[in-house]
């Protein structure tokens, strides 16, 4: 298993970028809406893509501009509120997924952008916990879109695990 910057774990959400989605989850209405209006804004989306990046030249301008476009296509605010809502049953079915990691103890690489502002290196670190044998991989000057800025470092450590972990193919 290969997690990029995937949460599991409670620890790993960061408080200040959950807590606006929580309180819209818990209470969604005008009072907790306007938060999260703003997280559809290009100015939330390029920084998701660049927070934490220690060389955001590397990141290309598309990405959060595709996102944006996207993201604000009419009618679609509505789906993403409905995406916000949803979010929060993730976590009550966490401990499903750390029950399976405990019986199957199932190989597994968290592959984090050190600096990941939204899916916090103690997300990546609470694997261990259910895994002792997990692979966490901090990718120093990565955010939470690690692949736009550190692709070839994240495909060595991929190759690493995959390369030591699967079975060769036998003829």
């Amino acid at each position: 298993m290969i997690s990029q910057n995937g949460n599991a774990y409670e620890e790993g959400f960061v408080t200040e970028f959950w807590e606006p989605v929580w309180a819209y989850a818990d209470n969604p209405g005008p009072d907790t809406e306007p938060a999260l209006r703003e997280a559809l804004s290009l100015a939330a989306i390029r920084w998701q893509y660049l927070h934490g990046v220690d060389r955001p030249e590397l990141v290309d301008p598309d990405t959060w501009t595709f996102d944006h476009r996207d993201v604000n296509r009419p009618g679609n605010d509505l789906a993403q509120f409905a995406l916000f809502r949803d979010y929060a049953t993730n976590p009550p079915l966490y401990p499903r997924v750390h029950e399976y990691f405990r019986d199957s103890q199932v190989p597994l690489l968290a592959l984090w952008g050190a600096e990941d502002l939204i899916f916090g290196a103690q997300g990546a670190r609470a694997f261990t916990r259910d895994l002792p044998q997990a692979e966490i991989r901090l990718i120093p000057g990565g955010g939470h879109f690690l692949l736009e800025s550190h692709l070839d470092t994240a495909v060595e450590h991929l190759r690493d695990f995959l390369t030591r972990t699967l079975e060769p193919a036998t003829a």
